[in-house]
């Protein structure tokens, strides 16, 4: 059978009766259009079954109706081990220790995705998602240039020096970042956020050290927030020390059981959820209570730490929000390419749980 000629824009615009120019504006911003208007458009696009072609737009418009998002990846191992399936191939594997769990999921990243999405979809465009592994991120780079209309990158996927190039050829937002001068950026209060929770903790806290655990030293989040938590502690007389945690559980985990082998903590304070949620993991396996021996924190407000036992104070940051108001930033810098700069930061707040007991803040 032969395949049924693909219907084209100009007879979705014969279809409604209007201009190829308003079919075009219905299917990249319909909300921009007459409610009449769109109605018909989008009732003819229904019934010749009509899929717009990216790269024609493109051609005719300078456009490719595409933003992109870039963000960090990972070098995941092979897990299958060369096996295939068969009837008998379905294997039992002890994983109590989490040693078969493998690649982790980062939440931080799918929720910034979902705002991402929602608001590209909202203005009329797809949203086109890589995350580079570490051999190809600037080769990644380069490439999703030439495909969007505009790009968002979180900081650390790419060296700064290649985000800078990329902001010359491409409308670019960073995120998580701040290149003063260079490019649009959206981030959080880190500092803020974290300054005030420590400030809390160390007044609610029991006997005992304090323990951080701080994130990857590459991260601006990670440093912003030792910051923060820097001037809480400056002006308190407990003891404290900082044990790399790389912003996992694993991280977190491995950090408290080494601090176990000398003295137990009164505090650990996470620089991310992950983290925190490592550590409350080893201390409950060592027997010490949460929050009545030490009380434990977090920083993001992933859905792990809600549904921990018990659950995770944490700092909340906008982490949906961020992905939406990257996009609009993005679209302001596509509209006004010529513009300053904009640095958008965003509030934070603190949920208090059990992990950091009951008392209330004064």
């Amino acid at each position: 059978m032969p395949l049924k000629k693909s219907p084209t824009v100009y007879d979705v615009a014969a279809h409604a009766g209007v201009s190829i120019a308003t079919v075009s504006r219905v299917l990249r911003g319909p909300d921009k259009v007459a409610a009449g208007t769109r109605e018909r458009v989008l009732s003819a696009v229904q019934e010749l079954e009509y899929i717009p072609n990216a790269s024609a737009r493109g051609l005719a418009g300078r456009r490719t109706g595409v933003l992109g998002l870039l963000i960090p990846g990972h070098d995941i191992p092979a897990t299958s081990h060369g096996r295939t399936a068969t009837a008998a191939t379905v294997e039992f594997l002890d994983d109590h220790d989490n040693s078969h769990t493998g690649f982790l999921r980062n939440r931080y990243f799918e929720q910034l995705v979902q705002g991402a999405e929602a608001a590209a979809w909202r203005d009329g465009y797809a949203l086109l998602i890589a995350a580079g592994t570490s051999v190809s991120r600037d080769v990644m780079l380069r490439d999703l240039t030439g495909r969007v209309d505009g790009l968002v990158v979180v900081s650390r996927t790419v060296p700064d020096e290649l985000i800078e190039r990329a902001a010359h050829s491409v409308p670019l937002v960073l995120v998580a970042g701040d290149l003063p001068g260079t490019t649009d950026s959206v981030r959080v209060d880190n500092r803020g956020g974290m300054s005030a929770l420590a400030r809390y903790i160390l007044r609610v806290k029991p006997p005992g050290p304090v323990i951080y655990l701080a994130g990857p030293p590459n991260s601006p989040d990670a440093a912003a927030r030792e910051l923060g938590f820097r001037d809480a502690i400056a002006a308190h007389p407990d003891r404290w020390h900082s044990a790399l945690a790389e912003f996992t559980w694993e991280g977190g985990h491995g950090a408290i059981v080494d601090q176990l082998r000398t003295e137990a903590p009164g505090a650990v304070i996470g620089a991310n959820d992950q983290s925190a949620l490592g550590a409350l993991a080893a201390l409950q396996e060592a027997g010490i209570l949460v929050p009545e021996d030490c009380v434990v924190t977090g920083f993001d407000g992933i859905d792990e730490a809600r549904y921990s036992r018990p659950g995770l104070t944490t700092v909340r940051q906008p982490m949906t929000d961020l992905g939406v108001h990257a996009v609009d930033v993005l679209l302001r810098r596509i509209a006004h390419p010529d513009a300053e700069p904009h640095d958008l930061q965003l509030p934070v707040d603190v949920l208090l749980r059990d992990s950091s007991g009951r008392r209330k803040p004064d």
